[in-house]
């Protein structure tokens, strides 16, 4: 009898875990670092991981299995992901983790595959999304030191953990979960404010939520001057570097701070991160797959960063410093593509990792399917101008001086900031931003007529012209908030003074924007259309820009043929810059005129076969809508074009 009374207690131990994680001592599961034999050790047993980066918050969770799938068919045994504080606080106190946001089934979806989870939960994440997964109203104090111990950032990150952490625990693996180790803030040695006390900090909250047995460790760049301040002891430090890197001096970085232990490269690039303006970046097969096979003769850890890179939808890019925003596509030149398609590169990598792990035999899932809609004919709605009424139902706020996007509560997309002219200018005159005060573009007109663009470190200077009186309108985007290094704390907006032939402009009436309920609302379909050649809306200054617009078309999906709707990808032939929702999902942000993106992904699970498509365009510069209705067109094509 007791020996059938000790089996089924084991057996109701795993159950037990899934509401009580203070029974996680009675789990004979452990994960744990051997220091005498440089290795890990899972369940007593030898363990070394070959791992792949994906992150939830960039693939829909329609395809979070098809990709976990890939990923795991590949050989890998565990899968990494951060956790971005933004993404689930976007407005402080209000925390978001069902849909898209359900982390906790994420996770226990790659358990459910066999896949071990390698945890980064911050709170700075970098990742290059949008202030490094910081949340935006952190800057409400406007003097708070990010990634310090500064009392009132502490404050947050205590709550904030609070919520996280606690979810996680039962999913660690000693408490029956998939988690085998826990990244504590992210590549810190690279921040200037190298203060221990706030690492201290982490650690003291990760092990009172965590447990004491948790593997927690650091992630830095393998030189010895990241490792000074961004590893702790209590810590297990490992490194990042990627192909073509001295793979002996990285690891031997490592040693410096752990003489023994296993060998780990957190972050394994297999390609790069792209910005506007520049070209796509590539990192070739046989580079990646070289260094990977020699890391894995070593006997190393590895996570390939990315193995999916997947897609900045909205407006959730980062920006590197000096500012270059990201683009919408997170494709990363990796070994699944931001559409999850099987590549070169995957078979490449998963030939090498058969060397030495045993990879999965079967069906590996195919690449979706694509489907080319074809060209979808637009009308043009409204200017923003026009819709300020939908766009800003609440009203605008009066202040002398221009307030930023922080001081009106406005984290994303854009805010309006109107003025009025206090001289004549029947010259050109020009309209200046003499600290660089413009985050991060504005669209300038004067009643109603284009004047150009500002923008932030390259044009803060532009000549416009109009009577003493007329309307001066700035509608300011914010085109993603810096990621890494100093200047996280990116504040958006008209973030100092403006001057008109070198006085300063007052008395702004300023509109916060909400784009999205007004697309959902009034925006997403045919009801609003102006018409009209002498409508404000045609009017096109000398700069040959047209005003910030809205466009709506929509197009319908046969729901006779079989396995559509599929993926597919928005392409903007004579369209300049903007924002683009389809059936009210924000798709993301396109700019073929600068490129290297000329297509936007558009995953099937928002499309339907019922009712019509419909697609909206906020056409910021320039639409080829004004000369030639037939050019107001946007085209669906199968396959991703990047230059």
């Amino acid at each position: 009898m007791p020996g059938l009374i000790r089996i089924l207690s084991l057996l109701l131990v795993p159950l037990l875990l899934g509401s009580d994680c203070h029974l996680s001592d009675a789990s004979p599961r452990t994960f744990e670092i051997d220091y005498k034999h440089d290795r890990f050790l899972k369940d007593g047993q030898p363990f070394r991981y070959i791992s792949g980066s994906i992150h939830y918050f960039r693939v829909p969770r329609f395809y979070w299995k098809d990709r976990l799938l890939k990923m795991k068919m590949a050989g890998l045994n565990a899968i990494q992901t951060y956790v971005p504080w933004n993404f689930h606080e976007p407005q402080q106190g209000q925390y978001q983790f069902s849909g898209e946001h359900d982390v906790e089934h994420f996770i226990r979806l790659a358990q459910e595959l066999g896949l071990l989870v390698i945890l980064r939960p911050g709170p700075y994440i970098c990742a290059e999304w949008d202030m490094g997964g910081l949340p935006a109203w952190l800057l409400e104090k406007p003097s708070i030191v990010l990634r310090s111990s500064d009392p009132d950032y502490l404050e947050a990150v205590n709550k904030w953990l609070g919520v996280l952490l606690p979810k996680m625990r039962p999913l660690l693996y000693q408490n029956g979960g998939p988690i085998i180790t826990v990244q504590v803030e992210n590549e810190y040695g690279s921040y200037f404010s190298c203060d221990y006390d706030y690492l201290r900090f982490l650690q003291k909250k990760f092990h009172y939520y965590l447990g004491d047995k948790v593997v927690l460790f650091t992630t830095d760049g393998a030189q010895e001057a990241f490792l000074k301040c961004g590893a702790l002891q209590g810590f297990y430090t490992t490194v990042d570097f990627g192909a073509g890197a001295n793979i002996t001096a990285a690891f031997l970085t490592q040693r410096k701070s752990e003489p023994k232990g296993p060998l780990v490269n957190s972050e394994f690039y297999t390609g790069w991160l792209d910005h506007w303006g520049q070209p796509h970046s590539t990192v070739k097969t046989e580079n990646v797959v070289s260094s990977l096979y020699n890391m894995l003769v070593l006997g190393a850890s590895v996570n390939l960063y990315m193995f999916i890179g997947g897609t900045n939808f909205a407006y959730w890019n980062g920006a590197n410093t000096p500012y270059q925003a990201q683009p919408t596509s997170y494709d990363y030149d990796a070994p699944l593509t931001e559409a999850g398609d099987l590549t070169e590169k995957y078979f490449a990598v998963r030939n090498v990792i058969k060397k030495f792990a045993n990879v999965p035999e079967g069906f590996i899932p195919p690449s979706t399917p694509k489907f080319a809609y074809g060209k979808v004919t637009l009308e043009k709605l409204k200017t923003v101008e026009e819709a300020l009424s939908i766009l800003s139902p609440a009203g605008p706020i009066q202040s002398h001086y221009p307030l930023t996007f922080i001081q009106v509560k406005q984290y994303f997309g854009f805010v309006l900031y109107r003025t009025w002219l206090p001289l004549d200018c029947s010259k050109p005159t020009p309209l200046s931003s003499p600290l660089n005060g413009v985050h991060d573009r504005a669209y300038v007109s004067v009643n109603g007529v284009p004047q150009g663009i500002l923008q932030r470190n390259d044009v803060l200077s532009l000549n416009i012209t109009g009577k003493a009186g007329a309307t001066l309108d700035l509608l300011v985007e914010n085109m993603g908030r810096v990621n890494y290094g100093k200047d996280i704390n990116d504040f958006k907006g008209l973030v100092s003074n403006l001057t008109l032939n070198s006085s300063i402009l007052t008395n702004w009436t300023i509109f916060p924007l909400n784009t999205e309920d007004a697309v959902r609302r009034h925006l997403g379909g045919w009801g609003d259309r102006l018409s009209g050649p002498h409508n404000k809306s045609s009017a096109r200054g000398s700069s040959n820009y047209t005003l910030p617009a809205f466009y709506s078309g929509n197009f319908s999906i046969p729901s006779d043929i079989p396995d559509l709707p599929q993926d597919t990808f928005i392409q903007f032939p004579g369209w300049t810059k903007g924002q683009v929702w389809i059936n009210g999902f924000n798709v993301g942000r396109y700019w073929p005129a600068r490129g290297p993106q000329l297509t936007l992904f558009v995953p099937r699970h928002i499309l339907v076969t019922s009712a019509p498509n419909s697609v909206t365009v906020l056409e910021l510069e320039n639409a080829p809508c004004d000369g030639d209705p037939q050019l107001c067109t946007v085209l669906f094509v199968d396959k991703p074009v990047m230059k």
